[in-house]
């Protein structure tokens, strides 16, 4: 028997699903070549348990609402593997493998999975398996090396771009206006806070702060003050993880040395009102950004159902240790090809925004908006009961 299992993990987008989607049906295709299609329950933790899942007894409508399911259906976890694959635990994940007759492994995450995908990918080599490794990207950051732009990332920026954009007509709306501080996910690029540079002059925030820039508590005031006298309110989106005393050094640190962020908005309103006496508003985007169907870019969702396919071609092909990575070779019309890049360069690396794309704290270049533009194209049609997006539901029916 030859087998697959999928394997997301890290924190969920709205098309981390619609990989898996693409993935399944690829599969589906090639009933001489795979056998069993199984799900791993909560990331590499469903291996180390023996956790799987049978996809094939899920019902067929229940697949299909995977394309506008956010969070990732078969769970997620940030368990960092340890270096030396003798370490007891990998014997667990062997196990499960030879146990199950795995052949195909997809590991569906972005820069802390890829060094999973990178430890089990060695794992079956130096152990002798026969086993294919494949990485299938995906992140909201944008923040994958190798590849021109993350899956789950376009449609993060769409509701970025349009949340925005609602809230600077209600911001301007009030006669004593207020300094609105939107927090938005990044920890170390800024691609989704800067993205809002897309909006039309009249509702584009005034003030960019993203962590390619170093943060300066002084200058920020001045700019601040500089723009509530001009406009009588102030738009500013700042990125989560710009570098400022702040009250999050007790917060939690995952599995890969991540201290969970949050509270940068409410730090800076605080200090705004002390400093500056002006009125404050923190809006904190949190999971929304990456938890919101109805803002599905058409773009992300026919390129995440292509990437899964293509991951299960490449697997076939006995492609290994590989992850599916885009390259743009047209901007107008834009257009890019799927290749495949050494997980091994993907791992814990970054790719943050080229210097060149930043003009100041008030605008991007136009090479940045070029960028961006493209990825955001187009709406999905949901389906809905009552006036909601209906989600899939898996019986997740374990592997005995």
């Amino acid at each position: 028997m030859k087998n697959m299992v999928y394997i997301q993990s890290g924190g969920p987008t709205s098309v981390i699903n619609t990989s898996f989607y693409g993935a399944l049906k690829e599969a589906m295709r090639h009933p001489d070549k795979i056998d069993g299609i199984y799900g791993s329950l909560n990331g590499i933790e469903g291996m180390i348990d023996d956790k799987l899942i049978d996809i094939r007894k899920e019902d067929p409508e229940q697949i299909e609402l995977l394309l506008q399911t956010p969070g990732s259906i078969l769970g997620t976890t940030r368990r960092k593997l340890p270096k030396d694959i003798n370490d007891p635990l990998y014997e667990k994940v062997l196990n499960t493998i030879k146990k199950r007759e795995i052949k195909y492994i997809f590991i569906n995450g972005g820069n802390d999975s890829m060094d999973t995908c990178s430890k089990i990918s060695t794992l079956c080599r130096e152990k002798g398996l026969d086993v294919i490794v494949v990485g299938v990207p995906k992140t909201i950051d944008n923040d994958l090396a190798c590849t021109d732009h993350s899956l789950g990332f376009p449609s993060a920026a769409k509701f970025i771009i349009n949340t925005i954009n609602a809230l600077s007509m209600d911001a301007c709306c009030f006669k004593v206006g207020k300094v609105h501080i939107c927090e938005i996910m990044g920890r170390n690029a800024g691609w989704l806070t800067a993205c809002a540079d897309l909006l039309p002059e009249e509702t584009r925030p005034h003030l960019f702060y993203i962590p390619e820039v170093p943060f300066d508590v002084e200058k920020f005031l001045v700019d601040v003050e500089r723009v509530y006298k001009e406009k009588g309110y102030v738009m500013v989106c700042i990125s989560e993880g710009i570098d400022f005393e702040r009250a999050n050094k007790n917060s939690r640190v995952d599995g890969f040395g991540h201290r969970q962020l949050g509270g940068a908005a409410a730090g800076l309103c605080e200090i705004v009102e002390r400093r500056l006496d002006l009125p404050t508003r923190g809006v904190e985007f949190s999971l929304t950004q990456r938890a919101c169907p109805l803002a599905i870019s058409k773009v992300d969702r026919e390129e995440a159902i292509k990437t899964g396919e293509i991951a299960v071609q490449a697997a076939l092909r006995g492609e290994t240790g590989k992850m599916v990575i885009f390259k743009r070779v047209s901007q107008n019309p834009y257009k890019i090809e799927y290749e495949l890049a050494d997980v091994s360069l993907v791992a814990n690396a970054e790719s943050k925004i080229k210097p060149e794309m930043i003009v100041d704290a008030t605008r991007m270049s136009d090479s940045f908006r070029e960028y961006i533009a493209p990825l955001i194209e187009g709406e999905v049609q949901l389906v809905t009961k009552h006036g909601i997006a209906t989600m899939a539901n898996f019986k997740k029916v374990m592997v005995r």
